[in-house]
């Protein structure tokens, strides 16, 4: 599941796969020339791919600095891809010679990023190859020149651990997210600071590997703002989860461009466009999942889970609701039941994947879910944790929002839209006015496979199910 960055290696010798270690353990995307040997020891480092669908990637920080020693297994650089940030680790020993794409800088993917020397009597000679092709692009550094054969190796994405918990300001004279003297955070959160004035000396930082991320700055600024009243030797330690984000401040009149996550999310939608789709809206009574939400909160069970797991249940009697074309000759019933819910994060949009939500119990669902928002705020989802999906829930209704149309995300037949449940007077079977809990939600689906009966049948299945919930807790 790793994605692999490339090294090149300038020599006019190549090793061969039989003969090299690294080569042997961790199979190169071209294979080398046969039977040569190593005459140069510079390296290019590539921006790696780490999805199917990404095209480029932005340097979110340089985990290390030119001239420091790299050993085989450490992580070098944390690249932001269309829905994630990743770390990357080298397969070589050696020294990071030359940064030819800086922190914020974007690269496609298979351009060259950095050198890499083998030892510091090469660092000089590095530095002047970066210098001789970064001239050539602003952004990316431009291919060796032809007369330089190349041969490929490997460097591999470290799976990211989960941010550890840190105090709000830092107690050490060593900032947790500096490294050799320079704070490590995010381009957003660097920006971010500097619009709101906050030092990112007193910022700790809560994603990976202590990088400081927009939500640490945001707390940072609302911890000043609430202070300000108290005496300055007093820390309102409480009064960073109480008090509300500061608004960032916009500077009208700007242009300003996409970024990675955005380009992504345009990219799907104008995508989208090119699918026949149709939409249903149906109402459901929710007094009945009023109640036990309110019965089983308390065990960490989430409204979000309970909507899936009834979806879920409702798409195994329905599997062409769950089903999916994408050549637009032929459609497949997926074997699987995995429902995407969308989850707004700083700067764009992300739909975390519930996995076979039909067979996990509701509270085992709550728990993964928990940890997948968790992931998904801190950009450290692996693209089996978003790009999985089946089926697409989009829920607004707890901004109150009471009916919305969702666009059908490319890949899958259907997503539908959940507005908020609110009292409504209704007529009762038998004549009587009455007062119940009523939802609408709205199936945009995609009509080269689902017709509007099969919708139909899904939503009177899914609506039993929810006015009936003893079986979510099965």
């Amino acid at each position: 599941m790793a994605a692999l960055l490339h090294l090149r290696l300038n020599s006019s010798h190549l090793p061969s796969s039989s003969s090299h270690p690294s080569l042997r353990r961790r199979p190169c995307r071209h294979p080398a020339a046969p039977s040569t040997r190593i005459s140069a020891k510079i390296r290019e480092i590539f921006m790696p791919a780490l999805s199917s669908t990404m095209t480029e990637g932005k340097i979110v920080s340089w985990v290390k600095s030119e001239g420091d020693r790299l050993a085989k297994g450490e992580s070098v650089v944390v690249v932001e891809s269309d829905k994630a940030d990743m770390d990357v680790e080298t397969f070589y020993d050696g020294y990071l010679a030359a940064i030819m794409v800086e922190e914020g800088g974007v690269a496609p993917v298979g351009s060259a990023i950095a050198l890499l020397a083998e030892s510091e009597d090469e660092i000089p000679l590095a530095k002047s190859q970066a210098s001789s092709s970064s001239s050539s692009s602003a952004v990316a550094a431009s291919p060796p020149p032809a007369s330089a054969p190349a041969s490929t190796t490997s460097l591999q994405t470290l799976a990211p651990s989960p941010p550890e918990p840190s105090p709000v300001a830092a107690s050490s004279s060593t900032h947790p997210a500096s490294d050799g003297g320079r704070i490590v955070a995010t381009p957003y959160a660097k920006k971010l600071a500097k619009d709101l004035k906050v030092d990112l000396a007193g910022v700790a930082g809560t994603g990976p590997m202590g990088r400081i991320v927009a939500k640490d700055v945001e707390a940072a600024a609302a911890a000043a703002v609430a202070s300000v009243p108290s005496a300055p030797s007093k820390a309102v330690v409480g009064s960073v989860s109480a008090t509300a984000p500061t608004p960032l401040a916009v500077e009208l009149g700007t242009v300003v461009p996409f970024t990675t996550m955005q380009g992504a999310v345009s990219k799907n939608m104008v995508e989208s466009l090119s699918v026949p789709t149709f939409r249903v809206g149906y109402t459901i009574t929710t007094n009945a999942l009023d109640d036990l939400y309110k019965k089983i909160k308390s065990k960490g069970v989430t409204m979000t889970a309970l909507l899936a797991k009834a979806t879920a249940m409702a798409l195994t009697k329905h599997p062409v609701v769950n089903s999916s074309c994408r050549d637009g000759k032929s459609f497949t019933y997926n074997s699987s039941i995995n429902i995407s819910v969308a989850v707004a994060i700083d700067g764009g949009l992300i739909t975390p994947v519930l996995q076979d939500a039909d067979k996990v119990d509701i509270y085992s669902l709550s728990r993964k879910w928990k940890e997948l928002v968790d992931k998904a705020r801190a950009k450290q989802l692996q693209p089996h944790e978003y790009n999985t999906g089946t089926f697409t829930l989009s829920n607004l209704g707890m901004f109150g929002v009471d009916r919305f149309d969702a666009i059908l995300p490319p890949g899958t037949g259907a997503i539908m839209g959940v507005g908020a449940s609110q009292p409504t007077v209704v007529a009762t079977k038998d004549g009587r006015i009455g007062l119940k809990s009523q939802m609408q939600v709205n199936v945009t689906a995609d009509h080269r496979v689902i017709y509007g009966a099969d919708l139909a049948a899904f939503l009177q299945t899914l609506a039993k199910i929810i006015e009936d919930p003893s079986d979510l807790t099965l």
